[in-house]
């Protein structure tokens, strides 16, 4: 149940910015294993005076923040990341335009159903 926050510019249309979340998304199941139903993204298209880059970045740049359980192994992060980096290229963004940050919280530090994450059956694997 990642919480993914997508960043960029507002050079990107509504439907563009769908398609990204998309993307993530589809690298998310891919990487991670979650469900396909699983999804809970935000989008933040900014004007140039609410999404501050360096000169040496485009109108493309994205940046991925996502919250997501404990356990992914190094393996599976970096399959996202090139997952999200080869689904990223279709738009257009090349490697120097993405940048992924991950948080990663212990299930005791989720809230799920009234109770804490560690005590829920999630229904798939955090281990991957």
């Amino acid at each position: 149940m990642p919480i993914v926050h997508l960043h960029l510019t507002d050079a990107w249309s509504a439907s563009q910015a769908r398609g990204l979340s998309d993307a993530v998304h589809d690298a998310l199941v891919d990487a991670f294993k979650i469900p396909e139903h699983d999804y809970i993204h935000r989008v933040h298209r900014c004007g140039k005076d609410e999404l501050v880059l360096a000169p040496s970045k485009s109108d493309k740049f994205v940046v991925v923040e996502m919250t997501v359980f404990l356990g992914r192994s190094p393996e599976a992060k970096a399959k996202l990341y090139k997952g999200i980096n080869d689904r990223f290229a279709a738009f257009g963004i090349g490697s120097n335009e993405i940048l992924v940050a991950l948080h990663e919280l212990p299930l005791e530090n989720w809230g799920l159903r009234g109770m804490r994450g560690d005590q829920v059956e999630l229904g798939f694997q955090t281990k991957v």
